[in-house]
């Protein structure tokens, strides 16, 4: 497999039981940019990272990591790639300064000024213990030590959960404008799509542990339509709308969320008697979540992205 992608993955199948995690996933991501990875509960985005990161080893198929099979990982492999979690796992009773030499003696490429840069965005000091920190603080510090070890690939998994929203905002300005930040790709699971909308350059959709979209979020956003009809019956059947990922009855309006459909679809509504079709702007939260409601469950269902 070539070495122009951080991950690959080919037939990649991850079994618990007799449920699939992971089904047969085919999965390349390339070298540059932010790539985002979204997908609802049980989609395998979890399996997937325990599974590349060498954690947990795959039921067959295979799968690379900076071009090394992730069941084999080298320490320098492991060196060059950054890892941030939602827990933010750091030793509570040593200080800043401690954790930070130990960082910096484990990784000989270390970048202070990548450090100094990220550190900067938050009131961490030197002399506080790392338990002291508040969440938002220690996702900042986390991410500092990330960039600072100078990765070739930076994976970070729902790393503004639970934070609140100036430390979100702190965590991804210090993401988006840290000079280390330049050269290395990112991989970025999260189920907040103001994150993603703001963020990501590649949109990756995982449902059942196979691989529904990749392609830039507007791109994904633009194949999804939103239009509202005034039908003064119960209209088309469901099962006979094309493209229909979400449906709902409004004060006497049906509401269709649709896939890959463009001015037909208007007409399609005319002809079932609509008396008057509107389109209507939809956001990448709307696109996305209608997307994995449909792909997840049964279509007029709703499901989170997480």
């Amino acid at each position: 497999m070539s070495t122009d992608y951080v991950i690959e993955t080919v037939a990649l199948t991850r079994r618990y039981g007799s449920r699939f995690a992971l089904d047969h996933l085919d999965l390349n991501i390339p070298r540059g940019r932010i790539h985002a990875i979204v997908g609802a509960n049980g989609a395998g985005k979890s399996t997937l990272f325990r599974v590349l990161l060498g954690f947990l080893p795959p039921s067959s198929g295979e799968a690379r990591i900076l071009g090394q099979d992730s069941r084999h990982l080298t320490p320098d492999v492991r060196g060059r790639i950054g890892f941030v979690n939602e827990e933010h796992t750091l030793p509570g009773w040593m200080k800043v300064s401690a954790v930070t030499a130990m960082q910096q003696h484990h990784y000989p490429r270390w970048n202070q000024q990548a450090f100094d840069s990220v550190i900067g965005h938050y009131h961490v000091l030197p002399e506080q213990k790392v338990g002291q920190l508040s969440r938002g603080e220690r996702a900042g510090f986390n991410l500092a030590l990330a960039l600072a070890q100078a990765p070739e690939l930076l994976v970070l998994d729902e790393p503004t959960l639970g934070l609140d929203v100036v430390a979100k905002r702190a965590f991804l300005e210090s993401l988006l404008y840290s000079n280390a930040a330049d050269d290395i790709t990112v991989v970025y699971c999260s189920h907040q799509m103001e994150e993603i909308e703001r963020v990501a350059d590649n949109l990756i959709i995982l449902e059942r542990g196979q691989l529904k979209n990749m392609s830039a979020p507007d791109d994904f956003r633009d194949r999804v339509s939103y239009w509202v009809a005034d039908i003064p019956f119960k209209g088309p059947e469901p099962e006979i709308v094309p493209g229909l990922l979400e449906l709902q009855r409004i004060d006497g309006l049906q509401h269709y969320l649709v896939l890959d459909q463009d001015e037909d679809f208007a007409e399609f509504l005319r002809a079932c008697g609509a008396r008057s079709v509107q389109s209507m702007p939809v956001s990448l939260d709307r696109a996305v979540n209608g997307f994995l409601a449909k792909n997840h469950a049964a279509p007029m269902a709703s499901a989170g992205v997480a």
